[in-house]
């Protein structure tokens, strides 16, 4: 697959290179060439110094032929743009952008546009590590309605089924790790210490399952 991104800070840089550690062909566009060191050495892609919404540069770097689009710099406007240009004149399959600004970000989710708000998806993890710190926050979906957590089974669940922790509505066990195998386990799965359980609930719920667990 061919990937297209525009902006090689941080996260530019991660992405950049894990696709091409992946064996992916991609292109990274940044208007400033040091911004390429931030690449790693395993890179095999493309560079590509200019603006992410030029027509011209976004063309050399294949986006034409893009099955993928990810605008990452650290301006919401040029995220914005380079992202609808994307979309709507080279029409590539997959787009998503980064939007700093909770309320624009909303705006272009609702335009089609995958939206991840850095802004949001932090201020919203750091509460639920200050109000839950016995459950590890995983995913949060929607506005944060609903959590994916993760969970180290205790001695107090040992023996215990799966179905005990599924509430209809508000929590079921999603997954379970087991000696490193992941599985998705059935309602008279027994736990064991030290499995993974990885619990999707309604955040509202979040106390309720502490309760179940047991935590303080």
């Amino acid at each position: 697959m061919r990937f297209v991104i525009v902006g090689c800070g941080r996260v530019g840089a991660r992405l950049g290179s894990q696709l091409s550690l992946a064996g992916h062909e991609v292109a990274v566009i940044d208007k400033d060439p040091q911004a390429f060191l931030r690449l790693s050495p395993t890179f095999k892609g493309e560079t590509i110094e200019g603006v992410g919404f030029d027509r011209e540069v976004l063309i050399r770097a294949g986006i034409e032929r893009a099955d993928g689009f990810a605008s990452v710099t650290n301006g919401d406007n040029t995220n914005i743009v380079s992202a609808r240009i994307a979309r709507y004149v080279f029409r590539v399959p997959m787009v998503v952008t980064r939007i700093y600004d909770p309320r624009r970000a909303e705006i272009y989710r609702r335009l089609g546009i995958p939206t991840i708000s850095p802004t949001d998806w932090g201020a919203t993890a750091i509460a639920e590590m200050l109000l839950h710190p016995g459950l590890a926050t995983r995913l949060t979906m929607g506005h944060g309605e609903v959590t994916l957590v993760e969970y180290a089974v205790t001695e107090y669940l040992n023996g215990h089924r799966v179905d005990e922790l599924n509430i209809p509505g508000e929590m079921v066990v999603a997954g379970l790790v087991r000696e490193s195998r992941a599985t998705l386990p059935t309602p008279g799965t027994r736990l064991q210490l030290g499995d993974m359980l990885y619990i999707s609930v309604q955040t509202a719920s979040l106390g309720r399952l502490e309760e179940m667990l047991r935590l303080p």
